[in-house]
């Protein structure tokens, strides 16, 4: 692919004035229909059907999707543990073993690993809730910062 072929495909990705979209905007767009079935000390789950909007151009769960929810959901389990914040991330990895497609359910399993004054490790697993299948595995360590006293 030349390069004015690739400017042009991430430019005109980017149909939307971004500034025109409402506060948070990215976390509705793929956080739109989540349900939570459970929530517990350290353990978050979570069902989410796979909305064509986020689907990428292989017709299936965007891998930034899969991530992103690493961090939202992932998040909620720092919650929990009693934490009033839950920090900066500062590493997300995610390892992706099967897809996910348009209108599939898919649960999502966060855990909360440890929880400390300044590190908290989360692991985040998607399955298929028909079969239980994994379709990926994620995991996130977050610094927890303290509130500034000033």
């Amino acid at each position: 692919m030349d390069m004015e072929t690739v400017k042009e495909y991430l430019e005109n990705s980017a149909n939307i004035d971004g500034d025109e979209l409402p506060l948070r905007f990215f976390e509705r767009l793929i956080m739109h229909g989540l349900r939570v079935d459970l929530i517990e000390t350290s353990r978050v789950i979570c069902t989410f059907k796979v909305s064509p909007r986020l689907l990428n151009g292989s017709n299936y769960l965007h891998g930034g999707v899969t991530a992103t929810l690493v961090d939202l959901v992932g998040s909620a389990a720092v919650y929990t543990v009693g934490a009033p914040f839950t920090g900066v991330s500062v590493e997300i990895n995610v390892s992706y073993m099967d897809a996910a497609y348009a209108d599939e359910e898919i649960e999502i399993e966060a855990r909360a690993l440890h929880v400390g004054k300044a590190v908290a490790v989360l692991s985040v697993e998607f399955r298929k809730k028909n079969t239980g299948k994994i379709i990926a595995q994620g995991r996130h360590t977050k610094h927890l910062s303290l509130p500034s006293k000033m």
